[in-house]
């Protein structure tokens, strides 16, 4: 079945990785079944919506290769919801309530006090014309909440199973603030209604909301879409994503060099059955993700996995993927030296560092050559071929140079890697020494 689905962020900040897994797993079932996927922006706080917040995130998800098919903004349809407040107000579903926020706090500790739930216990719908006039004199302004039919609600998760909430444990929730705005529920029912959304997939910090939206779907439309919750990711210290903190915000990522797909596999495969792996592209992930795989418990971020994944993207990347990036950063050097440097980097950037090592000079931390090692380095001076130099001339010169020198191994290889790179470690010399070239060979060597 070809499924409408929606992502449905508040443009209050630049979204992060726990943010980009709903988006992500929304456009994978949608591109899985032929559906649509919706970017609809939960902009009804005007006093923290921007649209540079949108724009950014409009700019995220296209990096990270998810394209909307179509894209809504709650703010342009306040008058709808204004038209469905009034008909449940005359349906009797949306009362209204006048205690202020410090009284419903009091009844709450009352209620805890005597061992009860702190669920509200719809005294407004007692107040008699007389009480009403009062708090409207006070200037009062109320606050609506919707009225519960107190039974059980069930339904078959996506992720999760066989779930159910008995309603008389929950209060009545609050669906107009008293200045009038809309929380979150009644817009977010009434779009999925009317934008024909057939399953809302979304983090399973949703699971207690959703008895109360199938409520009011099945007053408004008659029937519920399908839900699916899945699990959260948390930082390293077991702590959920913020927003406001933002907490590995996706363009942090893209400004530091990740690959879009590392990105995306890492958020969509990270706490599933399926282990974290390279793929060759988006249709590949569609492809392995299912919902059934998603596990039920948290799903944690480590960074040194996401580098880990990311190194080995780069590794296996071709360079027509990547020349117009290693442009940008100033890298030359075309298909070689990329071959020759995509297993020593995590991110595109540090084929810069590469770069410089190769063209410009040994870094400024550049592992010392040993005084001990002179004699051996005049040595592979004297031995060092005239250009020009292909992928044997490493190979011919280092036989040459260890049946001279009588060294081998690490003996013979790392002193000359450390003079030719100021490193330790790196690239295969035998296609790096080409790049590096015979003059700058002879300097670093002297």
């Amino acid at each position: 079945m070809a499924e409408i689905v929606r992502f449905a962020p508040s443009p209050t900040g630049n979204i992060h990785i726990g943010n980009a897994r709903p988006a992500l797993i929304n456009w994978l079932v949608a591109m899985k079944t032929g559906g649509q996927f919706i970017l609809r922006y939960d902009d009804t706080d005007q006093e923290r919506s921007r649209k540079e917040y949108a724009d950014n995130i409009a700019e995220d998800l296209a990096w990270l290769g998810v394209k909307p098919d179509r894209v809504e903004r709650q703010s342009e349809r306040m008058g709808v919801y204004d038209t469905v407040a009034k008909k449940l107000r005359d349906m009797g579903r949306l009362y209204a309530c006048y205690e202020t926020p410090d009284e419903l706090d009091r009844k709450r500790k009352r209620q805890r006090a005597r061992g009860l739930p702190p669920v509200y216990d719809r005294s407004a719908l007692k107040l008699t014309e007389e009480q009403i006039a009062a708090y409207e004199a006070e200037g009062r302004k109320p606050h609506w909440r919707f009225l519960l039919d107190q039974k059980t609600i069930s339904w078959e998760d996506g992720i999760r199973g066989s779930q159910s909430i008995e309603c008389d444990s929950v209060s009545d929730p609050v669906l107009i603030r008293a200045d009038g705005t809309y929380l979150y529920t009644l817009p977010s029912v009434i779009d999925d209604i009317d934008m024909g959304v057939s399953m809302i997939i979304r983090g399973d910090d949703h699971v207690t909301n959703t008895a109360v939206q199938i409520q009011l779907f099945e007053i408004l439309s008659g029937k519920s879409p399908k839900f699916a919750h899945h699990n959260l990711i948390i930082n390293a210290s077991g702590e959920g994503l913020s927003k406001r903190l933002g907490s590995l915000s996706i363009r942090q990522m893209r400004e530091e060099g990740y690959e879009p797909l590392s990105v995306a596999i890492f958020a969509v495969l990270n706490g599933t059955s399926e282990s974290v792996q390279p793929l060759a592209d988006m249709e590949a992930l569609a492809d392995l993700f299912a919902l059934d795989k998603v596990s039920r418990s948290s799903s944690k971020f480590d960074m040194a996995d996401l580098n880990h994944l990311n190194a080995r993207i780069l590794h296996e990347t071709d360079y027509s993927a990547v020349s117009d990036r290693l442009s940008a950063l100033g890298v030359e050097g075309g298909e070689a030296f990329w071959q020759a440097v995509r297993g020593n980097i995590e991110r595109l950037p540090d084929a810069k560092d590469w770069w410089s090592i190769a063209h410009d000079g040994l870094p400024d931390d550049a592992v010392e050559k040993s005084d001990e090692d002179a004699e051996f380095y005049a040595k592979a001076l004297e031995l060092l071929p005239s250009e020009p130099w292909d992928a044997t001339t490493w190979k011919s010169w280092t036989s040459a140079l260890k049946a001279e020198s009588g060294r081998k191994g690490k003996s013979l290889f790392m002193p000359l890697r450390v003079a030719l790179t100021g490193r330790s470690h790196g690239p295969e010399l035998a296609s790096f020494l080409p790049i590096i070239g015979y003059q700058r060979s002879v300097d670093r060597l002297s």
